[in-house]
């Protein structure tokens, strides 16, 4: 027993001083934690012993035993003291240990939990996939949003799915698709109802009633426990550029509305991860649905602009018809009209040069007046179908701006004269003396205005004033956005035709510029005319990028013309260019043409007879033949030696392009007659193709005696008509 003791004091004195050594030196560590708890150990045992001692000792026992039970006693007390002073580090490190136990675990079930949060975000990726694949697989709209039902039920399990798409009207939504019928009922549910407000104010999925009118479309027989329902708002393609028949017009954005119910009688409950689910698969259906609908509202627009361009296309082929038969029936009516124009002209023409009494030359000069009146209006309407087809163009060359004014007062002077009327010009001294631009149509402008000056003045004078156009003069308050643009190489005429006639209404003068259009219906009647005047010389004047208005302070109080046209201005003016008026008559005229051979080529008897009539009556020796192939023989016989050839243009067979061809193929420049076309054709292709076969000139019928003898003195003095090559 002695020996035992003993043996449990010494290892308990060993493991107290390898403790308290341990207690003094700086470490740390599990190890010299696992050395203090081995301390507190001793300590036990040492306490134990003693307490075993202490029952020992009733007895007597030898001196040896009451001293080691003495020191076993004083070690014991002094273990006491170390262990009480031990315990204070002791205490704070089981607290410390137990803390990061605790912390441990607690970091153990934290990474628990992501884990399961990543497993279930990996799930619910895949899912996400899965169903954005099954979605997007079509852009049909019905075909989306039937699939999204399906694999949303085969997703999450779910009893019923719906989707509620808002009305026309956009306050109410109407049920479109459910998974248990293909074609639902039309049920419909007010936009204003609390739930659907309550879900189309958050943009997170929400779980509803079960009671909900959204939500009562399963059926509920021998159900004690219904299903949690949750509803999300799926946005729709907010319409700005794009029209869907069947979604709402509105100034909001719209949304539909998915419902989604979990089974009946079962304890599921809904998760954060479905609900996170379902609001990932309402937004891949609202872009699906936008990519749909922007598909199908291209494809209409696609289908509509091919229906569209169909209709123009056949519209436009129509018009193009309408015009070319338009043309070719003017080309035919401009022929024929002029043909029997050219006989009664020209038989006119001659009956005034016979002797006959003042009565029957009275009636000469007026079927003579009435026969160029209608020449004139054939020409106007001839101009007019041009400019609104767009066929016409300026005829640019450089010209003596003064003499076309001068040219137009010597043509109305007569009938000025006639009706004692005061007619003035005046031109400023500023006005250049060439402009380059196309004086016919300027002349032909200003000689309808200053004549429907005089023709509407039954007394007082007509004021013609020419000048610059300047920025402070007055300009047409209608049109304030017209301002002339000047510049270096150009500048804009203005001309202003003052009368003191009828005078207009106010508001009547808008009405002036229109086709066939007078002021009054009286007006036609007392004065004559079509009202085509005006309509031709606005077109004329917008060709020239000018404007052209009206002013007058009533009835009775005359009228004032003013137009304003853009002219180029010549860099050079040569001495051909200063010969060139807008009369371009030979300063002497021929009386006689005694010896001049002409042959005259063309099919119609009539045109022939009266051409040679004028012919003959100038003089001239004439020759009429009536095809091209006739006439190509007479000019190759021995000893015949043409001077003028009169061609017509439009013959059947061979016309007169081929035989001007012909002719010069065949002879030298010297050597063959001088080439006139002979033509009714006012357009300018016809000019420009008759001078680019290198003929002399074109004259256009009808013609009378006086042009007639015009045209044959400037081509035996120039050899060619300056004008018409002037305007090749």
């Amino acid at each position: 027993m002695f020996d035992v003791l003993t043996y449990l004091y010494i290892s308990a004195v060993q493991s107290l001083k390898s403790a308290v050594c341990c207690t003094l030196e700086p470490c740390g560590g599990i190890v010299i934690l696992v050395r203090r708890y081995g301390c507190f150990g001793a300590f036990i045992v040492l306490c134990g012993a003693t307490h075993l001692i202490s029952l020992w000792t009733f007895t007597t026992h030898s001196k040896t035993v009451a001293s080691v039970m003495t020191v076993a006693k004083v070690l014991t007390a002094v273990v006491s003291c170390a262990t009480a002073l031990m315990l204070v580090h002791i205490i704070p490190d089981l607290l410390s240990v137990k803390t990061r136990e605790m912390f441990l675990k607690n970091k153990a079930a934290e990474l628990d939990r992501e884990m399961g949060l990543i497993r279930t975000q990996e799930e619910t990726g895949r899912h996400v996939r899965m169903l954005t694949h099954e979605i997007r697989s079509t852009l049909d709209r019905h075909t989306i949003l039937n699939t999204t039902l399906v694999e949303l039920r085969k997703t999450l399990a779910l009893e019923e799915c719906t989707l509620w798409m808002p009305t026309r009207n956009g306050l109410e939504l109407q049920l479109s698709h459910t998974l248990r019928q293909p074609s639902p009922v039309p049920i419909t549910v007010p936009i204003h109802h609390p739930t659907i407000k309550q879900v189309f104010s958050c943009n997170r999925a929400v779980v509803i009633s079960p009671n909900s009118p959204v939500a009562v479309t399963r059926p509920r027989a021998g159900k004690y426990m219904i299903g949690d329902v949750v509803a999300v708002r799926v946005p729709l393609l907010h319409l700005t550029n794009f029209h869907i028949g069947d979604w709402p017009e509105s100034t909001k954005r719209p949304y539909a509305l998915m419902v989604l119910m979990l089974p009946s009688d079962s304890a599921r409950r809904w998760h954060v991860h479905e609900l996170e689910l379902v609001e990932v698969v309402a937004d891949q259906v609202a872009v699906a649905l936008s990519h749909a609908s922007i598909l199908e509202e291209s494809m209409r627009a696609r289908d509509l602009l091919m229906e569209q361009n169909v209709a123009l296309d056949l519209a436009r082929r129509e018009a193009e018809t309408a015009i070319r038969a338009r043309n070719d029936f003017l080309a035919v009516m401009n022929h024929e009209m002029r043909t029997p124009m050219h006989a009664i002209i020209a038989l006119s023409s001659l009956l005034q040069e016979t002797e006959m009494t003042p009565e029957q030359r009275s009636m000469v000069e007026t079927v003579l007046k009435s026969s160029n009146l209608l020449a004139t209006l054939i020409n106007d309407v001839l101009d007019l179908s041009r400019l609104e087809d767009g066929s016409l163009e300026l005829d640019m060359r450089t010209f003596n701006l003064p003499a076309v004014f001068r040219e137009v007062m010597n043509l109305v002077k007569p009938i000025a004269s006639v009706k004692k009327l005061s007619v003035s010009l005046s031109l400023h001294p500023e006005l250049p003396e060439y402009a380059f631009g196309d004086d016919k149509r300027l002349m032909q402008t200003a000689l309808n205005v200053v004549g429907n000056a005089v023709k509407f003045t039954k007394e007082g004078s007509v004021t013609v004033n020419v000048c610059l156009e300047r920025p402070e003069y007055l300009r047409d308050p209608r049109y304030p956005d017209f301002q002339p643009a000047h510049g270096e190489n150009h500048c804009y005429i203005r001309v202003q035709v003052r009368d003191t006639g009828l005078g207009l209404n106010p508001q009547d003068i808008p009405k002036l510029f229109n086709k066939f259009v007078q002021a009054d219906s009286t007006t036609t009647r007392n004065y004559g005319g079509t009202g085509l005047g005006l309509a031709i010389c606005k077109r004329f004047v917008n060709l020239m990028e000018g404007h052209i208005w009206i002013e007058s302070e009533g009835l009775g109080k005359g009228s004032t013309v003013i137009f304003i046209v853009k002219l180029a201005l010549p860099e050079h003016v040569n001495d051909t260019d200063r010969q060139i008026t807008p009369a371009a008559q030979p300063s002497h005229l021929r009386t006689d043409f005694s010896g001049v051979k002409v042959l005259v080529t063309d099919d119609n008897g009539v045109n022939r007879m009266v051409t040679r009539g004028l012919l003959i009556r100038l003089g001239c020796d004439v020759t009429v033949v009536s095809s091209g192939r006739e006439c190509l023989q007479t000019i190759s016989q021995p000893g015949q030696s043409f001077k003028v050839l009169l061609l017509d243009v439009c013959m059947p067979d061979m016309d007169g392009y081929e035989v001007a061809v012909r002719i010069q193929e065949k002879f030298a420049r010297h050597e063959r007659p001088l080439l006139v076309a002979l033509t009714a054709n006012t357009d300018r292709a016809t000019r420009e193709r008759c001078m680019n076969l290198g003929m002399d000139g074109v004259v256009l019928k009808p013609i009378s005696l006086e042009k007639m003898r015009v045209v044959l003195t400037e081509l035996l003095e120039r050899g060619s008509l300056v004008d018409n090559v002037r305007r090749s």
